[in-house]
């Protein structure tokens, strides 16, 4: 019978990513915390505790609860005209901020692969000029407010620009002063930089894939991939594009203390009555239920609701979830591409549920 370590070894002796870390805790403790493989496979450095990876749309999580900390503040009203905020908003005067954050405001969702820049361009990288092209290119919506559900990177990165109109800060400025600070995290563990090259993994694509072909058409490899390493391809350091809704980096730990701070009552980041509304599941006109809450999908295991995010692109691939009702969350980051919601944890936190937990 398998058991979570074999699960996850198999990960990397199988050839399905250089390196996996799995944690599983509540409120206050770490119940289970596994470590396997390389964050380097040329330099033979194993992960470890202090190696961050990117985080691509856990992100996500991050900016609706921005959202939600200045509508507690009552500088935000979830269901206030999303243009009333930004003169500038490219689509319907109709669509308000719930809309977005639920991923039901009918904005499009163009491929974002080669939404990235090297890290050594990111002093000369402007993310305005970037974002006001692409708006301009995709400037129709999808259909009516609330129509349906449709994940949209767009939306968030205009909640982003929400975020800076409201507070008269930056985004990554407001989420390092009123989340990142909370959670006593150094910036080596939680933030929107790679501080240490040293700590931070490396990410990888399987060299030997159909997705590796089809990367060819969205990025140049010559510019953002380096030489083979065995079974692997590796990325050179580089950032997301739209830091709102896929810029983080951090360590597994760093999201564990995120979500620990999200599971206690009175939490330091948000009020209990606003927390019932960021986990209130979202349904259309149609009265359909969602799956999607304010950023947050909704499922359950064993019996169990949760609530849960993914993160993935080129290089990297994450899962969050908590499980409010029975306290515990759990986190798990692979330094090898991802390109869809895995439900990896699905797979993991039922050896839990399973021994009667």
């Amino acid at each position: 019978m398998n058991t979570v370590e074999q699960v996850l070894q198999n990960l990397v002796l199988g050839n399905n990513s250089p390196s996996v870390q799995y944690v599983l805790f509540d409120k206050a403790n770490i119940i289970k915390k596994l470590c396997y493989g390389l964050a380097d496979i040329s330099g033979n450095k194993s992960a470890n505790d202090n190696t961050s990876y990117n985080a691509y749309s856990v992100t996500k999580t991050f900016t609706a609860l921005a959202i939600m900390q200045l509508t507690e503040r009552k500088l935000i009203d979830l269901d206030q005209f999303v243009a009333s905020y930004l003169p500038e908003f490219p689509y319907s005067e109709d669509i308000i901020v719930r809309q977005i954050l639920t991923h039901s405001a009918g904005i499009p969702n163009p491929i974002p692969l080669n939404w990235i820049h090297l890290t050594s361009e990111h002093n000369i990288f402007d993310n305005n000029t970037f974002f006001k092209e692409v708006f301009v290119k995709y400037s129709k919506t999808k259909f009516e407010p609330n129509g349906k559900f449709a994940y949209s990177n767009l939306g968030y990165v205009l909640l982003g620009e929400l975020i800076e109109k409201v507070t008269k800060l930056k985004y990554e400025q407001y989420i390092r002063a009123n989340i990142i600070s909370q959670l006593r995290t150094s910036n080596e563990e939680l933030g929107f930089e790679i501080v240490s090259h040293d700590l931070h993994a490396r990410g990888y694509h399987k060299r030997v894939s159909l997705t590796d072909m089809i990367l060819g058409f969205f990025i140049d490899k010559t510019k953002f991939m380096g030489k083979t390493e065995g079974k692997w391809k590796p990325f050179n350091s580089f950032y997301v594009n739209g830091t709102a809704y896929g810029g983080l980096v951090g360590t597994p730990l760093a999201f564990v203390k995120y979500i620990q701070e999200l599971l206690k009552p009175d939490s330091l980041l948000l009020s209990d009555e606003c927390k019932t509304m960021l986990f209130t599941e979202n349904h259309i006109r149609n009265q359909k239920a969602t799956g999607m809450c304010l950023s947050w999908f909704t499922g359950q295991l064993n019996g169990k609701r949760y609530f849960a995010h993914a993160g993935g692109g080129g290089g990297y691939y994450c899962e969050i979830r908590l499980y409010p009702n029975k306290g515990i969350g759990s986190v798990i980051i692979l330094n090898r591409t991802g390109m869809s919601d895995e439900r990896l944890l699905n797979k993991l936190d039922k050896f839990y549920f399973e021994a009667g937990k």
